[in-house]
């Protein structure tokens, strides 16, 4: 007899014109804040706002900081290797986007 396996996803379809405090950002993420606040000084998230508490992150941040979160626990990344690695995969789906202008650069 052959045995089933179930798998279950969950997921969350998040706007990108949405928008995230910091708190909020950490809790959808899995981040903390201390993490989002170094990469936050490391030029790989630019929020809106002067200081943390009035920090907001658009609908986009949360799959980027999810991609430094990963980058940072399970490649044992630092800060500036993480903004570094977001700012080339921000390139290759630029690239990707617009082969054409990939040819002819």
């Amino acid at each position: 007899m052959k045995e089933t396996v179930t798998t279950y996803l969950e997921g969350q379809i998040v706007n990108e014109e949405m928008e995230f405090t910091l708190v909020e950002l950490c809790r959808a993420s899995g981040a903390s804040q201390e993490e989002v606040t170094l990469w936050v000084a490391e030029g790989a998230f630019a929020p809106h706002g002067a200081r943390p508490d009035e920090w907001r992150f658009s609908g986009a941040s949360l799959r980027r900081v999810r991609t430094a979160r990963r980058l940072a626990h399970d490649l044992e990344i630092n800060p500036p290797g993480i903004a570094l690695v977001l700012d080339l995969l921000d390139e290759i789906d630029a690239l990707r986007a617009n082969p054409r202008r990939a040819r002819s650069g």
